[in-house]
């Protein structure tokens, strides 16, 4: 009985072993380049939260972020604070100037726009652009003035923005620039340069302590994440993590699962990882010997046998 209970030990681990080096390639990373990995971010499918899936994904060792207007590298992550950075290759700044569509979130994107987060439109029409209106009696009239429908508090941005020398050089005159905040883009959080009549458009997030050097900026957008509704973070994944797994989900109702080392799944952590590592230490070297051959003569056949025996 002793023997068939270590066989059936050997066997288990065996097992185990041979399972993980099969599906080690599905293994979820804790980093895509450079870039750290948590939840509710993941590296592939199954990784993760299934909601932020579609949006955020790592191919190549690069973190994108995908939404209907465009493809956007993620520039860095601030777990603590649940924000998100990233880039627009077709951003003006103050180095490069450029033409551009603009941004927008998808609807249903568990983003939203962080408070930080402030968009200046470059060379807008002040004749035929909806964010500028005339205050007047009629078009007519001699005393009409033109007011863009902007952050009036944005006046020094677009100052010192416009002094930039890759700006400076288009000669725009400071009345085609508008601070546009996030809340300013209403609910559907779309950008359409086309519609708005401007050319270009600039982000960014910090001022990095010098509010009058443009140059040293941080252009890019932020961009503020929930775990969910209230905005819990599990504490099965929390749990999954310490133990050096990577949270994930997997099964018909995506339910949540902890993807250890070597690629299995388990609905807890990976602490049992430890025990097991070491349980084969306890079985007698000529038991678990005649066992190994059990097993390679139930997998190859009675030749295996021969073998052994010479």
């Amino acid at each position: 009985m002793k023997f068939s209970h270590f066989c059936a030990i050997l066997l288990y681990f065996i097992t185990f072993t041979a399972l993980s080096s099969l599906i080690a390639s599905q293994t979820c990373k804790n980093s895509c380049g450079k870039i750290p990995i948590k939840y509710p971010f993941g590296t592939g499918l199954g990784c993760g939260d299934p909601r932020f899936q579609q949006y955020v994904t790592c191919d190549e060792e690069k973190l994108t972020l995908t939404t209907h207007t465009g493809c956007y590298p993620v520039t860095n992550i601030e777990y603590s604070s649940q924000v998100m950075y990233i880039s627009d290759p077709s951003m003006s700044t103050c180095a490069c100037t450029q033409t551009g569509k603009g941004f927008g979130l998808d609807w249903d994107a568990p983003f939203s726009f962080h408070d930080d987060t402030v968009f200046t439109l470059l060379d807008c029409s002040t004749t035929s652009s909806p964010i500028y209106k005339t205050n007047g009696a009629d078009d007519l009239d001699s005393n009409t003035t033109v007011i863009p429908q902007c952050d009036r508090a944005g006046g020094p941005i677009c100052s010192f923005l416009y002094s930039c020398r890759a700006i400076s050089l288009l000669d725009l005159p400071i009345s085609t620039c508008c601070v546009y905040t996030p809340v300013d883009l209403g609910p559907s959080f779309e950008m359409d340069l086309q519609k708005l009549q401007c050319t270009s458009y600039s982000g960014f997030y910090s001022f990095n302590g010098q509010e009058s050097n443009p140059e040293n900026w941080k252009y890019g957008i932020a961009l503020k994440y929930k775990f969910n509704v209230f905005n819990d973070y599990p504490s099965s994944c929390a749990n999954c993590e310490r133990s050096n797994g990577v949270c994930g989900y997997g099964g018909v109702y995506n339910t949540f699962v902890c993807n250890c080392p070597g690629g299995l799944n388990t609905t807890s952590d990976c602490f049992f990882q430890s025990s097991y590592n070491h349980s084969p230490r306890l079985l007698p070297q000529h038991t678990a010997g005649n066992c190994l051959i059990v097993f390679l003569g139930i997998l190859f056949g009675p030749n295996i046998f021969s073998l052994t025996e010479t």
